[in-house]
């Protein structure tokens, strides 16, 4: 049986909301300030094995991008347990974690760190990160001086060069020209074959979550409310889409919570 490498055990995430960032300020440190209570997730339970791929489709509000976070360690749960067993690489928010004032090769080096690797294993991937990005002429001039799409290329370039276990995409594969884009997904498919990459994949464009992954969960006000094959999770979620009832499919074994 595979390694389960990300598993959600009745994760709950709550956050406050409070009226003024003064509030906000305050309610570190005074109990009594006053917020309302915003329920990002309501226990979630799931699994994903090595290697699998998988879709997280869900309206704005869902709870996905919540989800992201904490298994990113960016968030915790206020109630449950996360556990996540592999280097992770999340192509999240492309443009940021750079330094500014910084060269994109002294990023590479940087955000390499940031992921845990050495000198070596950085230095040993900086030729293809640079390759991989199509940014040869600007390498060495500071960050600040890129463009937004400058800054998106060489950190797709960065995230799915430095051999991660888990690769987390968030809707991250429309960087760049249609060439540039067609690269990035190619590269996604050869290290999801290649080196049995686990996938989740957070995407409202179902299509596209059909190239890359064989199983999809959907999220609706932050519960799970289904999970299994990718193009029956797809026609699920286009039923919430589309405000009708969705009726989970009989054949395929799905959770239809």
């Amino acid at each position: 049986m595979r390694e389960t490498v990300i598993e959600l055990k009745n994760v709950t995430k709550k956050y406050k909301l409070y009226s003024s960032t003064r509030k906000r300020l305050l309610g570190i440190f005074f109990k009594f300030i006053k917020y309302k209570e915003k329920l990002a997730v309501d226990d979630v339970s799931f699994e994903i094995k090595r290697g699998e791929s998988v879709a997280l489709f869900g309206k704005n509000g869902a709870g996905k991008s919540t989800i992201l976070k904490m298994i990113t360690g960016v968030a915790f749960p206020t109630e449950g347990e996360i556990t996540v067993n592999g280097r992770v690489s999340a192509l999240l928010e492309l443009k940021s974690g750079f330094d500014a004032e910084l060269t994109g090769r002294e990023n590479i080096y940087l955000k390499g760190h940031i992921l845990g690797l050495s000198d070596d294993e950085i230095k040993a991937l900086e030729d293809t990160i640079v390759d991989f990005s199509e940014l040869e002429a600007y390498i060495d001039q500071p960050v600040r001086t890129y463009s937004s799409g400058m800054k998106s290329r060489l950190g797709f370039a960065i995230n799915v060069n430095i051999k991660p276990e888990i690769l987390i995409v968030d809707e991250a594969l429309s960087v760049g020209d249609s060439a540039f884009k067609t690269k990035c997904r190619e590269k996604v498919n050869e290290i999801i074959e290649k080196d049995n990459v686990t996938l989740l994949f957070v995407t409202h464009q179902t299509a596209v979550a059909a190239e890359f992954c064989t199983r999809g969960i959907v999220m609706k006000n932050g519960k799970l409310v289904y999970d299994g094959e990718v193009n029956d999770a797809s026609e699920y979620y286009k039923k919430i889409m589309a405000k009708k009832k969705p009726e989970a499919p009989k054949a395929n074994g799905g959770k239809n919570k």
